[in-house]
C-alpha cells in the first residue's frame, strides 16, 4: 500500500515517555514519529523490550542517558546528532534549553503498543507523569 502523510495533518499524541509525538509513517515493518521534547522536560526513564528506535535531531540542546551490556552514555542531543537505540538499552532523555527538543524517530519493528516500554531507574528525577 502506498501512503502519503502531510505534517501539519498528521495524528498526534504522547510517548509512554513523555515526549508530544505526531505520526508520520506507519507499516509492518516499522514506523516513524516526529518528537518534541519541551524546554525543563525530563522524561521516564525505560527499556525497550522488542523494538529499536533511531533518532535524528532537528533542533534544540538536550541530552539523553543509554546503558546497555554495561556500557553507559551520555549523548548531547543538538541539530544533525543521530543515534541509536538497541532493544534491551536503558535510556532516559531531557531537555536543557529554552527551545523544544525535535527529533524524528524510526522504530523497526512498528511499534507494538506502550507496553512496549518497560519502566527502569535512570539517573534523573522525570518532570512527567
Amino acid at each position: 500500500m502506498i501512503k502519503t502523510t502531510h505534517f501539519n495533518t498528521a495524528r498526534e499524541g504522547q510517548s509512554p515517555l513523555g515526549a508530544s509525538i505526531k505520526f508520520i509513517m506507519e507499516g509492518k515493518h516499522g514506523n516513524v514519529i516526529h518528537s518534541t521534547i519541551s524546554p525543563g522536560m525530563v522524561g521516564k526513564p525505560c527499556q525497550f523490550a522488542t523494538i529499536e528506535e533511531y533518532w535524528h535531531i532537528l533542533s534544540g540542546k538536550g541530552e539523553i542517558w543509554r546503558f546497555l551490556d554495561g556500557a553507559e552514555s551520555v549523548t548531547a542531543l543538538e541539530y544533525g546528532v543521530s543515534i541509536n537505540i538497541p532493544t534491551g538499552t536503558k535510556f532516559q532523555y531531557r531537555n536543557l534549553g529554552d527551545e523544544p527538543v525535535t527529533f524524528i524517530c524510526t522504530a523497526m519493528p512498528a511499534w507494538p503498543g506502550d507496553d512496549e516500554a518497560l519502566p527502569v531507574e535512570g539517573p534523573w528525577t522525570p518532570t512527567v507523569e
